[in-house]
């Protein structure tokens, strides 16, 4: 299922103040200073020049504009996407506070990929140039990034063997599992979160129509697995997602403690 992408610039803000800058924010520790001292993360607070608010559906960049920032998320949700001549989409990810956007544009100059804030957003821009420079100054800075670079390549082979080899259900139940992680790992509720990303655009992610995203929203309510109010979701039953993730059978389900997942957070 895909979907027209508005493609509108987003909008520059002021130059960051000591209220949020990267020792004080409350995710540094998912972002770029994590293991640097007071000193280095001083270092990386100076290369960040400025705060981007970007307003729900707008454009943080567009596929093929020329890379030159990469963008921590401060606060809102963005969703990334490949767009086909026709103005189609197919979307790639789904990001939130504390992660890096822009990364798919390091080898080749430009954005492989366009980003859109699914709601009122804000990022801090990351010059890429002045980013290098700090990294000859910063080993533990580089170290980091290198593990970041790996894991955003972990997280693509996941989704591809993910996609290829799972039934529906058990994609869906990876992907509210894998949100579940992702929000606990930032400090809220793993249990009672709202799906930021319309169900259409869920489907499209996960390769499925929205009928069929519907269709599982509603049998994992009728199981007892989850609740869902709107965009509102609860997990009831998370033994229950966990077994359906992994493939074990629903007699087996509540001997399941861990989940291994298929889709990196």
């Amino acid at each position: 299922m895909t979907t027209t992408m508005h493609m509108v610039a987003s909008t520059a803000q002021p130059a960051m103040t000591s209220q949020n800058k990267c020792a004080v924010c409350s995710f540094k520790k998912l972002c770029l200073p994590l293991g640097l001292d007071e000193a280095d993360v001083g270092r990386l607070d100076k290369i960040i020049g400025r705060r981007r608010r970007v307003a729900r559906d707008e454009n943080l960049y567009r596929m093929d504009q020329p890379f030159t920032s990469l963008y921590a998320v401060r606060f809102g949700h963005f969703k990334t996407a490949q767009v086909n001549p026709d103005g189609k989409q197919q979307i790639t990810g789904f990001q939130m506070a504390g992660d890096l956007l822009g990364m798919d544009a390091i080898g080749a100059g430009r954005h492989a990929c366009a980003a859109v804030a699914l709601e009122d957003s804000e990022v801090c821009e990351i010059p890429f140039a002045r980013l290098q420079e700090l990294f000859g100054q910063v080993p533990q800075l580089l170290q980091h990034f290198h593990r970041i670079m790996s894991q955003e390549i972990m997280r693509e082979q996941n989704v591809m063997l993910f996609l290829g080899n799972m039934r529906a259900e058990q994609r869906f139940a990876v992907f509210l599992l894998n949100l579940s992680a992702r929000y606990a790992a930032r400090g809220y509720s793993p249990s009672n979160f709202q799906l930021r990303m319309s169900r259409e655009d869920i489907g499209d992610y996960l390769g499925l129509t929205i009928e069929s995203i519907s269709r599982l929203l509603s049998k994992f309510r009728k199981a007892g697995w989850i609740s869902i109010d709107n965009r509102e979701l609860a997990i009831l039953d998370r033994p229950s997602l966990e077994a359906l993730s992994t493939g074990v059978a629903a007699a087996q389900r509540n001997n399941v403690v861990e989940i291994r997942q298929a889709v990196a957070a």
